[in-house]
């Protein structure tokens, strides 16, 4: 049983460097079509100085934030979501309305673990023409300190993170199957998403009723929770919990999430004509 195991870790590994290098490299011959990102962050970034500086005046916190805490905790969300940046969903939805995704049941290996090869491959691209040169601006330009307080429980979360938001999207690509074109509702799921996961604003700024709302939903642990991470503190809704505590529900969450993805895509498999649009 263990041998049986450590073949079959073996061959998904052997796929996932296979996939995620065939990637890399495809996207290399593209690479300046990502590198105009590196203008949308750090604009974000300067938007978010000049409101701030606003709105702080002359006041010393705001919702228990320094202004400094407040311009770090967005220098930390735009760092996560170069790193995290997923387009599964758009993939999916593609591949089932065209009719090409018959090809990947006819395939040994799943579409969802393909894909997720393809973003590692793709966001490993991203880690230096992205990641590195925006979180250097970061740095050097706008004075953020960008050293988290518990590195190990930030690698950690970050991952998890960038696992979660796959499988968000890829289910939102699910919804394919039935509909005809879901690129309405995805914009629309996109911008409800970052919402909720504190990218325009931290979530201690909404309601308490709301705060209650989103402390159950998964939406937080992509962006809010990583950065409280890196922050080296949590708080929402009146509840304060330690960093390994609200990680171990990240890693709950990750795994809520992916039973949801297999009991959606075990409808939605069954709907697939393969006919195509």
């Amino acid at each position: 049983m263990w041998a049986k195991l450590t073949q079959q870790f073996r061959e998904s590994m052997n796929i996932l460097k296979a996939t995620a290098f065939a990637t890399y490299k495809e996207w290399s011959a593209y690479r300046s079509h990502m590198a105009i990102s590196l203008f949308v962050g750090p604009i974000f970034f300067l938007v978010q100085v000049f409101i701030w500086n606003a709105i702080y005046g002359g006041r010393a916190t705001v919702t228990g934030l320094t202004l400094q805490q407040m311009l770090t905790y967005y220098g930390i969300a735009i760092t996560i979501n170069y790193v995290i940046f997923d387009f599964s969903d758009w993939e999916l939805q593609m591949l089932i309305r065209t009719g090409q995704f018959i090809t990947f049941m006819l395939r040994p290996v799943s579409h969802c673990y393909y894909a997720f090869c393809q973003k590692v491959g793709h966001r490993v691209l991203a880690l230096w023409i992205e990641f590195a040169p925006v979180l250097v601006m970061l740095v050097v330009i706008f004075k953020i300190n960008l050293i988290p307080v518990n590195p190990g429980w930030t690698v950690i979360s970050f991952l998890l993170s960038f696992i979660l938001i796959f499988f968000i999207n890829y289910t939102v690509g699910i919804m394919g199957f039935w509909l005809t074109k879901t690129e309405g509702i995805r914009r629309a799921f996109m911008l409800l998403r970052d919402l909720c996961a504190g990218v325009y604003l931290p979530l201690t700024f909404f309601p308490p009723l709301l705060q209650k709302v989103l402390f159950f939903l998964p939406f937080q642990f992509v962006t809010y929770v990583p950065t409280r991470v890196f922050l080296g503190s949590y708080e929402l809704a009146g509840i304060t919990m330690s960093i390994p505590a609200i990680v171990g529900l990240q890693a709950l969450a990750v795994v809520l999430m992916y039973i949801v993805y297999r009991i959606l895509w075990y409808f939605g498999v069954k709907k697939f004509t393969g006919v195509g649009v």
